[in-house]
């Protein structure tokens, strides 16, 4: 009931935060494109929830956390996080003054890449139960080479890249792209932090960095 309820509130708070982020700045709830993003985000973050809610709790629990322990990597998210706010606000921004147009086929390009890029994030999900939204070794932890993991080295982050990128664009901003372009960046700058740490803690990552060549693409 705990991490149910955790799980609802956490849940509830970023629906809210993002639609205000959204419509306020656009001065009005006649935001197709807005809503559009809300539905793409929410509703497979909802199925997911509920699948992971039922089947492997402990995943769930463990990508609930957020308090990372290491500096470096606080910084990292903390301006994810600033990012994020100032590219959602701006989009808004751009569809009240029309500053920026996207063709409907690039929207529509965009939308398939995002929830690819979702259910690619879910399959990296089922494939590794030591997935923690923070950075850590856990008790028991071992190397999972398999799967989207015999392709990329971190292929929720690869997820996550193309995700992003393609917020702005499903928004219909191109001044909100500009804000989420750094994404890729502080993700290699993550990776380059984490994989430190993983050679040192993780027995077999070492040899797992010369079977995969590559980090994300």
């Amino acid at each position: 009931m705990k991490l149910l309820v955790n799980a609802v509130l956490k849940y509830t708070v970023g629906l809210v935060t993002v639609c205000l982020l959204l419509f306020l700045p656009a001065g009005t709830f006649s935001y197709f494109n807005g809503w559009l993003l809300v539905g793409l985000l929410f509703v497979p973050m909802l199925i997911l929830g509920i699948i992971l809610l039922v089947k492997m709790p402990n995943l769930l629990e463990k990508r609930l956390k957020s308090k990372e322990k290491q500096q470096a990597q606080k910084n990292v998210v903390a301006v994810s996080g600033i990012l994020f706010i100032l590219g959602f606000i701006s989009a808004g921004l751009d569809f009240r003054f029309g500053i920026s147009q996207i063709p409907s086929w690039g929207i529509a390009v965009s939308s398939a890449f995002l929830i690819i890029s979702y259910a690619a994030y879910a399959e990296v999900m089922r494939e590794n139960e030591y997935l923690s939204r923070v950075i850590e070794v856990q008790s028991g932890q071992k190397v999972i080479d398999s799967g989207l993991y015999s392709v990329v080295r971190h292929p929720m982050y690869a997820a996550t890249v193309f995700m992003f990128l393609s917020i702005p664009i499903v928004l219909g901003s191109l001044v909100a792209l500009i804000f989420f372009l750094p994404y890729p960046v502080l993700i290699v700058i993550r990776i380059l932090n984490e994989e430190k740490m993983l050679e040192k803690e993780l027995e077999g990552y070492a040899e797992y960095k010369k079977k995969v060549k590559f980090r994300l693409i």
